[in-house]
C-alpha cells in the first residue's frame, strides 16, 4: 500500500504548472458561463418588474395572464379575470406580455371558429361501448362479472 503512493507521486513530477492553471481556470470559467449570466437575467428581471404599469397584460411565475390595475410599493393588484381582482408581490410578475404576442395567442394558426364540438348523449354512449365494462342508466360503471372490481389480496 505504501508503495503504491511512492510510484503515484512519482509520476506526477512535471505536472505542477499545469494543476496551477487548472486551479486558476476552473472559477474563471464558472464566473463566465454561470455567475455572470444568472446576475444579468435576474437584473433584467429586476427591471421588468420595476417598470410595471397599470393596464400591462402580464404573466405570472404561475402562469397565470393577467391585467395590471394598480402598482404600489412591494405590490401590484392585478385583474385576473372580469371583475375579480388579486393582490400579488412584484417577484411574481415573470413577464411582460405585448400586444403581438397577445393577438397570437387569440388567433393561432389552424384553429377553426365555426368549428364545434357535438357533445350529445348519443356521442356517450357510444364511447361508453367501447370501453370494458358496461355503463348502466346513472353513468356509472357496472361490474361486468369478470371479478374487475374483487379487491385484491
Amino acid at each position: 500500500m505504501g508503495s503504491d503512493m511512492i510510484i503515484a507521486s512519482g509520476n506526477s513530477g512535471g505536472g505542477g504548472g499545469f494543476g496551477l492553471l487548472m486551479l486558476l481556470a476552473v472559477p474563471i470559467i464558472f464566473y463566465f458561463l454561470l455567475i455572470r449570466p444568472q446576475n444579468r437575467r435576474r437584473k433584467e428581471q429586476l427591471g421588468l418588474q420595476n417598470s410595471i404599469e397599470p393596464g400591462a397584460h402580464i404573466i405570472t411565475t404561475a402562469g397565470m395572464h393577467a391585467t395590471v390595475v394598480s402598482v404600489d410599493d412591494d405590490g401590484v393588484v392585478l385583474e385576473i379575470a372580469p371583475g375579480v381582482e388579486a393582490r400579488f408581490v412584484r417577484q411574481a410578475v415573470m413577464q411582460v406580455v405585448t400586444e403581438d404576442a397577445d393577438e397570437a395567442l387569440d388567433d393561432e394558426p389552424g384553429e377553426d371558429d365555426d368549428a364545434k364540438i357535438d357533445l350529445s348523449k348519443d356521442d356517450a354512449k357510444h364511447d361508453a361501448e367501447e370501453t370494458p365494462g358496461e355503463m348502466d342508466g346513472a353513468g356509472e360503471a357496472v361490474s361486468t362479472g369478470k371479478g374487475a372490481d374483487k379487491p385484491s389480496a
